[in-house]
């Protein structure tokens, strides 16, 4: 395997990204379901917590899921995460102009070291984000952390690449139907461009193993909303 992007590497990479990170179309072509997710999401938040609540957007990006969340419940206390400052920038732009009456408040930095007080959260949300995490033991830290800053009650909410745990099912849902997916959307060299990318910055886990890692961690109740092909969304209660 090859060497794996450095933090700074992806963070360099979504610094220079903004513009396209901040329309659903153009930062999400590649993954599959993305509008879907984002609603589905943002709907079963609002239907958990119809007074608002404490939100807490790890890798918030542009902030496209607090937007959305936004049009169903307000106002909310939101705290965004994000390697990239120009992320966060324009997260907070988008999520004040919507966000009447609500707060607030950006964290530059990698969410496993940021300082964030503990069972504070009602909601956290990672979207795109764990495929970034590399060994077993950054696994379990990760969710361990995660754990600890939701109030008892809370819930944590997952949207992201898995790979499959057989070889040969990965071989067929991730190589050869997504990749079809992705030669759709342009040309093969546009496959093998995003392949490569994926190849060289991500570390993705099987759905199987985040939820079983979920419960061994300590959340209560684990649920999948959605999977289609190599991308699945799903919550944990703590």
């Amino acid at each position: 395997m090859q060497e794996k992007s450095t933090l700074k590497e992806i963070q360099e990479r979504f610094d220079n990204d903004v513009e396209r990170f901040s329309n659903l179309e153009t930062g999400q072509q590649t993954t599959l379901d993305a509008s879907f997710n984002m609603q589905l999401i943002a709907e079963g938040i609002a239907a958990l917590h119809p007074a608002g609540a404490a939100v807490l957007d790890i890798g918030c990006g542009a902030g496209n899921y607090d937007v959305k969340l936004l049009e169903h419940i307000k106002p909310l206390d939101i705290t965004l995460v994000d390697l990239s400052k120009p992320m966060l920038d324009r997260a907070k732009e988008r999520v004040d102009a919507v966000n009447v009456g609500g707060t607030s408040r950006i964290f530059q930095g990698d969410f496993r070291s940021v300082d964030l007080p503990e069972q504070s959260f009602d909601v956290i949300i990672s979207t795109a984000v764990l495929h970034h995490l590399r060994d077993d033991i950054d696994w379990r830290t990760a969710f361990a952390k995660f754990y600890s800053l939701l109030k008892p009650g809370g819930s944590f909410w997952i949207f992201d690449l898995v790979e499959q745990a057989t070889a040969s099912l990965q071989e067929l849902i991730y190589t050869e139907r997504y990749g079809q997916y992705l030669t759709s959307l342009k040309d093969e060299a546009y496959r093998d461009h995003v392949f490569a990318y994926i190849e060289k910055e991500d570390s993705p886990r099987s759905l199987m193993f985040q939820l079983d890692l979920l419960r061994e961690t300590g959340f209560r109740d684990v649920d999948v909303l959605h999977k289609n092909l190599c991308f699945a969304s799903f919550v944990a209660f703590k």
